[in-house]
């Protein structure tokens, strides 16, 4: 009786040179191919009918790799047993009536979305802030959500699976800082519901996110906004700048130059820090600083009117630096905290950004201008979207005029 498995002999398998196929039996089949060098290739095939038929209809068979033959322990590949077992499998399963082809492709595929469950919640948020902080402001924006999971999400559930995130774990995280740090608790939970958005997105998850605030959240932790107000940041009383500023001049430092040129121009200290000589941005013949869109919180350009002390400051600075206010290095900008040490040295328990707020009020108090040049001034939105549609303007005469003035009074105890 005719051997109807297993017909193929080791010696066989090991010496056959010549290229075509040869059945094992059951469907299996060894097939030798030319290589490129000159050689032959070994793999083994399995080959069954399955109720496909051609286009002129007649049934046709379907072949499925099971891989290279093996000739070595440690090549990885299909050993002859292996490639047997394999084919007993199949046929096992068109019994049962599984294509072996589709039951291989679900497999994969089952793989596929195991290996992708089991993407951790680091490994997500490192890629959605790869992926979105080129529309960000800046490199301060992204260490802001780099620091906050670091300091508070990491510690809790970076390291599992993002699929494994479910609202205990959020809570865990947020709970411990949503009284006492409320501002940055609200916007850990926005980063996190962003990230799990980002990730759902991806197939990396199922489900709704548990970071989600209205109707999930909201029914566990109290509004941020009943939790504590805003603490707005410490400001100098206007009154006492004068006195500041003369002893601020005594300062040589660039930090120091740094400092006077935020508070004369009214602009946030990032501003200031990325300010560089090759963007032309100080135009001293038109004694205007255009600080373009990409560098300003409003996406758009900003003239900022430019003083005698400010060109006096900007003369002074040597060009052989990147930017205008450069650290000890000359290709990197001023450290945020050398700006800071020079406030600090003077006047302890103030921030840079308080300056905004001392201007504001002495703009309101001291002088007769409009509340809009002074808002501009500070770069903020004046009047709602239809008003702004229609302005053509960004008063910068009368800002100059502002400025000027604040310039004055600034240095009115030099």
């Amino acid at each position: 009786m005719a051997r109807l498995l297993n017909r193929l002999s080791p010696k066989f398998i090991e010496n056959i040179e010549k290229p075509g196929r040869y059945a094992d039996g059951g469907g299996l089949y060894l097939q030798v191919a030319p290589s490129t060098d000159g050689g032959v290739t070994k793999a083994w095939l399995f080959r069954y009918m399955r109720g496909h038929t051609s286009r002129s209809g007649k049934p046709t068979s379907r072949e499925m790799g099971l891989g290279p033959l093996s000739t070595s322990k440690r090549d990885g590949f299909i050993t002859t047993k292996e490639a047997r077992e394999r084919a007993y499998r199949a046929r096992e399963n068109l019994k049962a009536g599984i294509d072996p082809i589709d039951a291989k492709r679900a497999l994969r595929l089952a793989k596929r979305v195991q290996d992708a469950k089991a993407v951790t919640f680091t490994q997500c948020a490192t890629e959605y802030i790869e992926a979105h902080k080129a529309a960000w402001k800046g490199e301060k924006h992204t260490k802001l959500w780099k620091g906050s999971l670091k300091r508070y999400v990491e510690p809790v559930f970076g390291a599992l699976p993002v699929a494994a995130v479910d609202t205990a774990l959020v809570l865990k995280a947020l709970k411990p800082i949503w009284g006492t740090k409320t501002q940055s608790a609200a916007k850990l939970r926005m980063r996190i519901e962003l990230i799990l958005n980002w990730a759902t997105t991806h197939g990396y998850r199922d489900g709704e996110n548990p970071a989600r605030w209205r109707g999930h959240l909201k029914n566990v932790l109290p509004d941020p906004g009943k939790v504590a107000k805003v603490k707005h940041l410490p400001a100098m009383p206007y009154a006492e700048l004068p006195a500041f500023m003369a002893e601020l001049r005594q300062d040589r430092t660039v930090a120091a130059r740094a400092l006077e040129w935020t508070i004369l121009s009214a602009v946030r200290s990032d501003n200031t820090f990325g300010l560089t000589w090759e963007s032309g941005e100080v135009d001293p013949t038109k004694k205007c600083w255009t600080i373009s869109a990409e560098r300003m919180k409003a996406d758009a350009d900003h003239r900022v009117p430019l003083t005698d002390r400010m060109l006096e400051i900007v003369s002074g600075l040597s060009r052989d630096t990147k930017y205008v206010f450069s650290g000890e290095n000359p290709k990197k900008k001023l450290p945020h905290e050398k700006m800071l040490k020079a406030l600090k040295s003077i006047r302890p328990g103030l921030t840079v950004h308080g300056f905004r707020s001392t201007f504001k009020d002495w703009a309101s108090e001291q002088t007769a201008y409009a509340n809009e040049v002074s808002e501009m001034a500070l770069a903020h939105a004046v009047g709602d979207k239809v008003e702004n549609a229609y302005r053509r303007t960004d008063l910068f005469e009368k800002r100059a005029l502002l400025m000027k003035d604040w310039a004055a009074y600034c240095g009115s105890r030099s």
